[in-house]
């Protein structure tokens, strides 16, 4: 069994259905709305975990009405939730999201995700030096999402970074990640190049390998060489948020039978996940993948 360490956001995503986006200072009637348990973090603990990995969540919540909510939610999918805080006199993360046509507008307020402290990661080291692969995203403050690294570095664990919200990142920091995995916008944002520049030339100006992701297209994965692409699977996309965390968790999860299988495990996956409604509502079990693949 795979065993994660993912370090990360915990939100409670607010959604909301509607036929298509509002325009700047316009009202629309929506169509449905619903609370739902998210974050980066969360999400790719809760897909890990549905995937059969052993998974340990470093994060935290508030001590508002969400705060219980999403700490059950987690202990529900068999997400070990030892070192997932409880803060006082703080909200827990929101995401605020609209979803038309398939795709997605987010608003995310941080809340106890910006109080994760470089702390919270030291004392979950031996948990870390323990693990197959650690995940972090950057809905947590960048201090801790370098101790992350500097800690799964020191410690011999490849960590794979997920760069968003995308920042740009110093490339001391890049080298210490044993994959990154943007998407075209946010690897250009993590080099402080050109959004317009290819994609390709991006990745092997990168400084440590590259799983790039590209939505329906699938993505692309380079170590050495030449980038690789993997097909995206065809599906009928219902909600598209939670794909990209999907993706990571599988990637993490099935890092050890190679990269190229891992990829094309997690495209499948992701393109599970965009079935169904929320984040979590179409995160695929191992058995899912299986059935894809064997089309």
């Amino acid at each position: 069994m795979t065993r994660l360490v993912v370090v990360g956001s915990i939100n409670m995503d607010l959604v909301t259905l509607a036929q298509r986006f509002p325009g700047p200072g316009e009202t629309l009637l929506g169509e449905r709305f619903l609370s739902v348990h998210g974050g980066k973090g969360g999400n790719q603990a809760v897909a890990a975990a549905r995937l059969g990995a052993e998974v340990h969540m470093v994060g935290a919540v508030g001590d508002d009405d969400f705060a219980q909510p999403l700490w059950d939610a987690l202990a529900a999918e068999g997400v070990d939730i030892t070192h997932v805080a409880r803060i006082k006199d703080c909200g827990s993360g929101t995401a605020s999201i609209t979803v038309a046509d398939g795709e997605n507008q987010i608003i995310v307020v941080p809340g106890a995700n910006a109080r994760v402290t470089p702390a919270h990661v030291a004392n979950a080291n031996s948990l870390i030096a323990g693990a197959d692969a650690v995940l972090v995203q950057m809905e947590i403050p960048l201090e801790t999402v370098e101790a992350t690294l500097r800690i799964a570095h020191q410690e011999h664990v490849p960590v794979i970074l997920n760069p968003a919200p995308a920042q740009r990142l110093p490339e001391t920091w890049l080298k210490l990640a044993r994959y990154i995995t943007p998407n075209q916008h946010e690897l250009a944002i993590l080099l402080g190049a050109d959004p317009a520049e290819d994609f390709r030339s991006l990745m092997r100006r990168a400084p440590c390998p590259v799983v790039l992701t590209r939505g329906a297209e699938g993505a692309w994965y380079r170590e050495e060489g030449e980038p690789q692409h993997q097909s995206g699977f065809r599906v009928e996309a219902v909600d598209s948020t939670g794909a990209g965390d999907t993706f990571n968790a599988a990637l993490a999860v099935f890092l050890h039978e190679g990269l190229p299988i891992a990829v094309r495990k997690a495209c499948a996956a992701a393109a599970l996940s965009v079935t169904r409604l929320g984040a979590r509502g179409g995160m695929p079990h191992q058995a899912d993948i299986d059935v894809l693949l064997t089309r």
